[in-house]
């Protein structure tokens, strides 16, 4: 039995993750952004160990989220759900880029917080194919001021932190996921792909003992490795985005 906890897991694919976890006998942490979304995710699958609270758009209560995981202990898997979508939501109370706070800058902070797993699994896009990845715009002082990362880049960012873990880190496997357009709250009810299938791969990659999920940065798409920005898997590239997300939020990586 594995013990895995998932961010964003208060509703769709987070929670449709967990549920066919639990189902498969594992062992599930939930979390949510506040407290009445985390009563609704326990109210759908009450046989979680638990859920906890956590705005990721704040780096405080990102930092705080991570001490409460390693309050409860060694996780076998850490599947980094959370997402949002809309650049239009502005900036955040510590000045950042919403899309940036929650899609890349959450993940990179959880990650080198919480006590490292045997498997990270980052919730990317087939959008991160038309992102951007110009570090040099993306300073802090640019971040707190004009620069507004589009959604296509936030997933390429996601895309640079899986592969620069699976290159620092040889004793994890981290790889990024492509779940696919499904008919999500983020994906819209005319999304065409299959909402079952955006699951599963997190799932497989959270818990198979199949060789093909024993692999490190790579990139999948419903269980399939799939090609994926190039840029992402510079070494100096992923270098820069751990230093920019250290400088804007004050948490180094772990050598």
């Amino acid at each position: 039995m594995a013990r895995i906890f998932i961010t964003g897991s208060a509703d769709g694919l987070g929670l449709l993750a967990a549920k066919k976890l639990t189902e498969q006998g594992h062992q599930v942490v939930l979390h949510a952004r506040h407290a009445a979304r985390a009563t609704h995710a326990l109210t759908k699958l009450p046989v979680a160990e638990t859920v906890l609270i956590a705005d990721l758009s704040s780096i405080e209560e990102t930092k705080k989220l991570a001490a409460e995981v390693n309050a409860l202990g060694r996780f076998d898997a850490i599947i980094h759900n959370a997402g949002v979508y809309e650049v239009s939501a502005g900036r955040t109370v510590d000045g950042m880029p919403m899309i940036f706070a929650v899609n890349s800058l959450a993940p990179y902070i959880l990650t080198s917080l919480i006590q490292r797993p045997q498997r990270l699994i980052y919730l990317s896009s087939g959008m991160h194919l038309q992102g951007h990845l110009n570090l040099d715009e993306l300073n802090p002082d640019l971040l707190r001021t004009t620069r507004f990362p589009s959604y296509s880049d936030s997933k390429a960012q996601v895309l640079l932190l899986s592969n620069a873990v699976g290159r620092k880190w040889p004793a994890v496997y981290s790889n990024a996921v492509d779940p696919g357009w499904v008919p999500t709250k983020m994906g819209g009810a005319a999304a065409p792909d299959d909402l079952m299938k955006g699951a599963e791969t997190q799932v497989w990659l959270a818990t198979s003992q199949d060789p093909s999920a024993l692999v490190s940065a790579r990139y999948f798409h419903h269980k399939k490795e799939r090609p994926f920005l190039k840029e992402t898997d510079d070494s100096v590239l992923q270098e820069k985005f751990l230093a920019l997300c250290e400088a804007v939020s004050d948490v180094p990586f772990p050598a």
